[in-house]
């Protein structure tokens, strides 16, 4: 292990994988549901779930937002969209454009695809494609888990205001 600040970092020690947790750590460290800009209370739409999901990633979310997860049939209005998306899932702009429908005026979509190397992953320069052609800006991008990397994308501020 080694400190930077207030964070503490795992690293691999003598063969042994250890990761990163994506909770709180004892030296005070952000956890990766509140990196995500999750708050409790919010409402958080999940997309594009399967059985290669990252569930230490999603139980960190709805403990931090203090509920589980609304699935994309929910009518309700959310904060954040959690999108899980591979290379052969189909139109990326179409899902993003979808994607668009339940977020509230402020929210973020966390675009969430496989890592390099993993089974479909997505060349970051389809992400930097699509979000422009389906009215997004990618603000920033993380490690959101073990086997999945995540793009920050919302609307652009001049967008939103015209929508008013």
């Amino acid at each position: 292990m080694w400190t930077t600040g207030t964070q503490t970092v795992a690293t691999a020690y003598e063969g042994e994988d250890r990761g990163v947790s994506t909770t709180v750590d004892q030296a005070g460290g952000r956890g990766l549901a509140e990196r995500l800009g999750i708050e409790p209370g919010m409402v958080v739409q999940e997309r594009g779930w399967d059985e290669d999901t990252d569930d230490e990633l999603r139980d960190a979310i709805a403990d931090r937002a203090g509920s589980e997860m609304v699935d994309e049939d929910a009518d309700d209005v959310v904060d954040i969209v959690l999108l899980w998306w591979r290379e052969d899932d189909g139109d990326l702009v179409d899902t993003l454009v979808d994607a668009l429908h339940p977020l509230a005026e402020s929210g973020v979509i966390w675009l969430l695809t496989p890592k390099s190397g993993r089974d479909g992953h997505v060349p970051p320069s389809d992400i930097s494609e699509a979000a422009p052609t389906a009215g997004l800006a990618q603000t920033s991008s993380i490690s959101a888990a073990h086997d999945w990397a995540g793009a920050r994308l919302v609307t652009p501020k001049a967008t939103r205001a015209t929508k008013r």
